[in-house]
């Protein structure tokens, strides 16, 4: 499976549907609805049947911070 987005590409900070709890260290809440570029990008496959990508944007307007999104966090 490609990925669905391409280094370079701008992309916005989206609220995924399930906004219950979270694994991650720190919420996204602060960069959405911000607009960022596509640094890198790199695929998990935690079984041989799924995998998935994780995408590191720089966040134009936070000092240009980068942080590391999933698929369904960002949008095109």
């Amino acid at each position: 499976m490609a990925p669905k987005y391409q280094i370079g590409q701008k992309v916005v900070v989206m609220p995924t549907r399930e906004q219950g709890v979270s694994l991650r260290d720190s919420s996204i809440e602060p960069y959405i609805g911000r607009t960022g570029e596509v640094t890198d990008y790199y695929w998990i496959s935690p079984s041989a049947s799924e995998s998935f990508y994780l995408y590191t944007v720089r966040i134009d307007s936070a000092g240009r911070k980068a942080v590391v999104l999933h698929e369904d966090e960002i949008e095109a």
